[in-house]
C-alpha cells in the first residue's frame, strides 16, 4: 500500500520547502455518532425507548435480549431492536464494548442489506456507533460490513448515505482498511454524495474521501470517478463552509500526474490563486502548497500558474503569512 511522502518544490526558479497541508485538525469535523435526531416514537416502543435513551443501568441481559430480537421474525421486533441498539451505542460510549461483546455486529450488518429502507438506517447507524469504539473496528470489518456499507451508500435514504460514508470512514482510520474500502466500490459513491449530497452529506463525503486517499489507488479511483468537478465547483463557492475540506481533499490527491490534469482541465487553477488572494490564512497556505506541487516538473503549469497571477499573492503570503507561512514559504 503506497502513501506519499512530503517533498521540497522548485517553483519559478526558486525553491520552496514543503508547506504543511497536514495540518488538519479543524478543517474536518468528525463523522460521530449518528446526528438525525428524530426518531418516531410510538407508543407501543415508549417504554423500551426511554430505557434505552436513560437507565443507566443498560444490563448485560437487555443488551442480549435486544440482540436476540434482531433475529426475529417480526419485522417490527427487529426495528425496535436495531433502534434500542443505536440509541444505547450513541449515548453511552462503554455500551458499545458491551454490544459488540454481546454479538450484535453480524446481525446488524445483515439488516444493512435489508429492503426495507427504516430497517436498513437503523442497522447502519448502530453500526456507525459502535465504530466509534476503536475496539470495535476490526471486528466490524472481518465481520463483512464493507460491502454492505458500500450498498447502502448506494441505495439508502440520505441519512443511511450519510452515516454509511461515516463508519466507513472511521474503518479506514484501520489502514489495512483502506484498499478493501476502494476496491469496494466505495470510492464513485462518495464522490457522487461530495457532489450531489446535501451539505452534511458533502462534509461527511469529504471527510471519508480524505482518509481513504492516502492510498494512491484510491486518488486514481476518485480522480477516474470525477472528483475534480466538484471539489474545483466548493472550493470555488467561499458561502458553502466546503473551501477548506476540499481544499484538503485536493491536497492528498495532487500527488498524483492524473489528478493534476484532471485539475487544471476543470479550471482549477484560477480557483486556487483567488483562494490566495482572499481566503483565510488556512486556505491560502494550503492552496499555495497545492499550487506549488501542480508546478512541479512541468513549465506549462507554471506557465498557466503565473498567467493567473499567482507570483504576487505568493510573495504576500510569504511576507505577511504566520511564522509557519513565512518559514515554508521562503524565496
Amino acid at each position: 500500500m503506497e502513501t506519499e511522502n512530503a517533498v521540497n518544490y522548485k517553483f519559478m526558479g526558486r525553491s520552496f520547502n514543503d508547506l504543511s497541508i497536514n495540518d488538519d485538525s479543524s478543517a474536518f469535523s468528525d463523522c460521530n455518532s449518528d446526528r438525525s435526531g428524530e426518531f418516531s416514537t410510538a407508543s407501543s416502543q415508549s417504554r423500551r425507548l426511554f430505557l434505552a435513551c436513560t437507565n443507566s443501568d443498560n444490563s448485560d441481559e437487555f443488551i442480549r435480549q435486544l440482540v436476540s430480537d434482531l433475529g426475529s421474525c417480526s419485522i417490527d421486533e427487529q426495528k425496535n431492536a436495531a433502534l434500542e441498539l443505536r440509541l444505547l451505542a450513541k449515548n453511552k460510549p462503554e455500551n458499545r464494548i458491551k454490544i459488540a461483546k454481546a454479538g450484535a455486529i453480524k446481525p446488524l450488518i445483515s439488516l444493512i442489506t435489508s429492503t426495507d429502507p427504516y430497517l436498513q438506517e437503523n442497522g447502519v447507524t448502530a453500526i456507525l456507533n459502535l465504530s466509534l469504539c476503536d475496539e470495535n473496528k476490526e471486528l466490524i470489518a472481518s465481520s463483512g460490513a464493507i460491502k454492505p456499507l458500500v450498498r447502502a451508500l448506494r441505495t439508502g435514504t440520505s441519512t443511511s448515505k450519510e452515516n454509511a460514508a461515516c463508519a466507513l470512514l472511521r474503518l479506514s482510520q484501520v489502514e489495512e482498511n483502506k484498499v478493501a474500502i476502494g476496491r469496494s466500490g466505495a470510492i464513485p459513491l462518495l464522490v457522487n454524495l461530495l457532489g450531489n449530497g446535501g451539505i452534511r452529506g458533502k462534509k461527511d463525503a469529504s471527510t471519508a474521501l480524505y482518509s481513504l486517499c492516502t492510498v494512491k489507488e484510491n486518488k486514481i479511483k476518485a480522480v477516474e470517478a470525477g472528483i475534480m468537478k466538484p471539489l474545483v465547483e466548493l472550493m470555488a463557492d467561499f458561502g458553502s463552509n466546503m473551501v477548506d475540506k476540499s481544499a484538503f481533499v485536493l491536497s492528498v490527491l495532487v500527488s498524483v500526474p492524473e489528478a493534476k490534469t484532471a485539475l487544471v482541465d476543470e479550471g482549477g487553477i484560477p480557483v486556487l490563486v483567488e483562494i490566495i488572494e482572499v481566503g483565510s490564512q488556512r486556505q491560502k497556505e494550503i492552496a499555495a502548497a497545492i499550487l506549488l506541487q501542480i508546478c512541479e516538473d512541468s513549465v506549462v503549469y507554471r506557465t498557466k500558474v503565473a498567467r493567473e497571477g499567482a507570483i504576487p499573492p505568493l510573495v504576500a503570503l510569504s511576507q505577511s503569512g504566520t511564522n509557519r507561512a513565512k518559514q515554508k514559504v521562503s524565496y
